[in-house]
């Protein structure tokens, strides 16, 4: 377990204290081409080193039995583009989750949300409209589509006229291509509206490597949410409160974590942080993976025990941001924020598209 100093456990409480200067010039707006050229940067948590390396380079750190989790979640064409009925103004909605499918009610956040009220109509297509039901908050409404069909035939049209969530801070319209840049090989199920971003680097040549020495993947999903882009308002992180996501760790994933964790030569290393969040959000008596579905609103930041990540592949985040956070709780805060000044004086590309940090 990572040893801290009791005077920086005041200190990593502050929201000050996971600042630094992101240059705009190094926000990479198109990942790399082949992803696993991006480069990788490897912090040793132990002699606190710091290696530069690629992202193809990653099978060097994995031997036989070792497991790394990706998050197999799809990244949805989330934001939809139309008119309200009866006035014919131009009106967003950026749908979150689907509430109920036999209702086809879905929790979304609309623009301008000041004129458009509960009965309003808003038309996407000749095929897809939306009554708004309800509410939320601000910005926030409960639509019902109105559409004649099974669920698929609804996503199917959803994902006729919707556009690739891309992030908001890469300050560019979204490209058809963003469909395919902003998804990961791994992507099964349906629900993201941002793409888990540690697992944008790995190619089918990638992985081929990696089972060529033995490693084995795993998967566990959760569904991104608005939350990834959520900002810190209150300086007292203990105060600070993250959006519910939905996760699922298999049973086979229980498993095959829990059978390298009972290894002394074995390691499990969690592809992203919404791994992590998944995995540590279900845990078992015996402090091991435990396979479960459901909600989590875990927020993890310094000083947190993991009990089943130990090692994490990540990208490099945005400052004052809950995954910087996250981040500086496993790696050490010190050691983090010496990397990303490194990270910066190398010209490391940064954020969702950015290039990799491997924490060992």
């Amino acid at each position: 377990m990572q040893v801290v100093h009791p005077s920086f456990m005041q200190h990593a409480l502050r929201l000050s204290a996971f600042d630094y200067d992101a240059p705009r010039d190094r926000v990479a707006a198109y990942p790399a081409e082949p992803r696993d050229s991006a480069r990788l940067m490897v912090v040793d948590r132990q002699s606190g080193t710091i290696e530069h390396r690629a992202v193809r380079d990653l099978p060097d750190y994995f031997g036989p039995g070792d497991v790394l989790v990706a998050n197999d979640t799809q990244v949805f064409p989330a934001r939809l583009r139309g008119i309200k009925e009866n006035t014919g103004a131009k009106a967003e909605a950026f749908l979150l989750r689907e509430l109920s499918r036999e209702n086809r009610l879905w929790d979304s956040i609309v623009d301008p949300a000041r004129k458009i009220r509960v009965g309003n109509k808003l038309v996407f297509s000749d095929r897809l409209a939306a009554e708004v039901l309800d509410n939320t908050t601000s910005r926030g409404r409960t639509l019902r589509f109105i559409f004649d069909g099974p669920p698929e035939e609804l996503y199917a049209a959803i994902d006729a006229v919707g556009e690739t969530p891309i992030p908001p801070y890469l300050r560019r319209p979204t490209e058809p291509a963003d469909r395919d840049r902003y998804q990961t090989m791994f992507a099964r199920h349906r629900g993201a509206v941002a793409a888990p971003s540690a697992g944008l680097h790995f190619t089918p040549e990638l992985v081929a490597s990696l089972a060529e020495r033995g490693a084995e993947i795993a998967t566990v999903t959760l569904h991104t949410g608005l939350g990834t882009f959520q900002s810190v308002e209150v300086e007292d992180l203990s105060k600070h409160r993250v959006h519910s996501e939905y996760f699922h760790v298999p049973p086979e994933t229980e498993t095959c974590v829990n059978r390298a964790l009972t290894h002394p030569d074995r390691t499990v290393t969690a592809c992203g942080t919404t791994v992590v969040r998944a995995m540590e959000s279900t845990i078992s008596a015996s402090k091991t993976l435990k396979a479960d579905d459901g909600w989590t609103d875990k927020f993890i930041y310094p000083v947190y025990d993991f009990l089943v990540t130990e090692r994490l592949l990540t990208n490099f985040h945005r400052p004052r941001s809950t995954l910087l956070m996250m981040v500086s709780a496993f790696a050490g805060h010190a050691l983090l924020m010496e990397a990303y000044q490194e990270a910066i004086r190398e010209e490391y590309r940064l954020f969702a598209f950015g290039d990799a940090m491997l924490v060992l």
